[in-house]
């Protein structure tokens, strides 16, 4: 008989969040949720819990808190809200497993409290490792959790490297979509709006990582995590444009093997490998026709028409607080964008001249995480509102 394993979704309204909730109604056998998070989507989150049934919910306000106990009136069900609603949910003493799929800074705490409470952790939210990567993996060791990386690339090299030692691997190779630009011109990114760039060629995102997808900040961001998730320096990881988003990541070993992991682009086979490793869950999902498809392309990234990328890793390399520095900001960057307050290009000129303004210091402790984030976000939205900056053009 399967083990039953009993799981907090933090973010159960995005498009990780969904696909998780997908996967364990078709195995209501092995996994029992008893804690959901969301933001803003308080229609889902309602329909969720009504059909999963959960010991505990937390969303972002007091408002959307008493919003939903009017929906569910007299109820056992325990309503929480704000930054410590989402470590209740997540350090919830039934919880076997969290799933971190909060979009942003915003997962930071929640998934630290969770690490520290014992709970195994299946990661998709890639901004805490990347703004406390050796913070959030000393925890793992000291509390001797599972960490099952989310991220269909970081989950392609996870089993590309089973079986295999890791002081053999020469490289990590990253495969990036690409996104919606991958080949305009300097000209053309210049006109490019917010409806562009939210049309993404091959995945169904939400609209932040939309937005990072097409600066290619997301994989600078997934070259973070690797860096921490594997214990590899920059100079190990590398990044190729794969437009087809078939083979989903690489590793190469010292005698010159490359094992890659392949499959469709749906979030689907990553979540549901973290969710049962060791074990494969059966998914009803088509198989992968190479013959159809023919051809795979790769190619190098442009660092100068997707400085993003580069910024990220200037961050990595740099280290202490200039990733969660340069992750704030872009978080601002892209709000701002959206708001169509910066042009595109302008996302990767305001990421930079924050980063210029900080003064980085040695990463010692959650605290300073948090004071490096706010000091940024601060420095970028007043950088925005000073619309005559270049920056910002």
């Amino acid at each position: 008989m399967p083990v039953m394993k009993r799981l907090a979704v933090l973010g159960s309204t995005g498009s990780i969040g969904v696909s998780t909730l997908e996967i364990a109604a078709a195995h209501p056998d092995r996994f029992q949720i008893v804690a959901l998070t969301a933001g803003r989507n308080l229609e889902l989150l309602a329909v969720q819990v009504k059909h999963f049934r959960p010991v505990v919910v937390a969303v972002r306000t007091e408002a959307d808190a008493l919003e939903l106990r009017r929906i569910f009136g007299e109820t056992s069900l325990e309503i929480l809200y704000g930054t410590d609603g989402l470590i209740a949910c997540a350090t919830a003493g039934d919880v076997d497993m969290v799933v971190s799929a909060i979009v942003g800074a915003a997962g930071l705490e929640p998934t630290l409290a969770a690490i520290q409470a014992g709970k195994d952790i299946a990661l998709a939210n890639k901004e805490t490792l990347v703004a406390a990567g050796p913070l959030v993996m000393a925890a793992v060791r000291d509390h001797g959790v599972a960490l099952f990386p989310v991220d269909s690339e970081h989950s392609a090299i996870f089993q590309s490297l089973e079986g295999h030692r890791m002081h053999d691997v020469r490289r990590l190779i990253l495969t990036a979509s690409g996104g919606p630009f991958r080949t305009a011109s300097l000209s053309e990114l210049t006109q490019v709006t917010p409806e562009d760039a939210l049309v993404h060629p091959n995945w169904s995102m939400g609209r932040k990582i939309t937005i990072d997808s097409a600066t290619m900040m997301n994989k600078g961001l997934e070259v973070i995590e690797a860096r921490w998730l594997f214990d590899l320096p920059a100079e190990q990881i590398d990044v190729h444009i794969h437009p087809e988003s078939i083979v989903h990541s690489m590793v190469e070993y010292v005698d010159g093997a490359v094992i890659a992991q392949l499959g469709l682009p749906d979030m689907k086979t990553p979540i549901a490998y973290a969710l049962s490793y060791p074990e494969r869950l059966p998914l009803d999902l088509p198989p992968l026709d190479l013959c159809q498809l023919g051809q795979l392309h790769f190619h190098e990234p442009d660092l100068q028409r997707f400085r993003c990328l580069d910024l990220a890793y200037q961050a990595l390399r740099t280290g202490g607080t200039a990733p969660a520095v340069m992750n704030a900001a872009n978080e601002i960057a892209v709000d701002a964008f959206l708001e169509r307050q910066l042009s595109f290009l302008a996302i990767a000129n305001l990421i930079e001249e924050v980063l210029s303004r900080h003064e980085v210091r040695p990463l010692t402790d959650l605290e300073q995480v948090l004071a490096a984030d706010a000091w940024s976000r601060d420095m970028a939205r007043q950088l925005v509102a000073d619309q005559d900056m270049e920056y910002c053009q």
